[in-house]
């Protein structure tokens, strides 16, 4: 089998995506620990961007690559916003369990 027969091809790129965002959609379910969530949701996350970087390739238009600065701009805030709210249950609970934060309501 020579390697000149080899060609990846957007399916490729859809399938490997559609797997880590599978895993991440497992992660926020099945997961209790805020930490996890937030790395599933960082999977997720980098999973539409492989679709974006993909989608751009193929198309030939940047725009898809545009994209991708916007959803890390937006996993950025979201890692800053849901690690503060970690760090404060943590503080105030010793533990970073999801069913902790119905108890900061009051």
């Amino acid at each position: 089998m020579s390697l000149d027969n080899l060609h990846v091809g957007i399916n490729h790129y859809l399938v490997l995506s559609g797997i880590l965002f599978s895993i991440g959609v497992l992660g926020v379910l099945i997961r209790k620990n805020a930490i996890v969530i937030l790395m599933s949701i960082e999977l997720m996350l980098n999973a539409v961007n492989l679709d974006f970087v993909a989608f751009a390739k193929f198309s030939q238009n940047i725009d898809g690559q545009v994209m991708v600065f916007f959803v890390m701009t937006i996993a950025a805030a979201e890692a800053a916003v849901g690690l503060a709210i970690a760090i404060a249950v943590y503080k105030r609970f010793q533990e970073v369990n999801i069913s902790r934060f119905e108890n900061l309501k009051g």
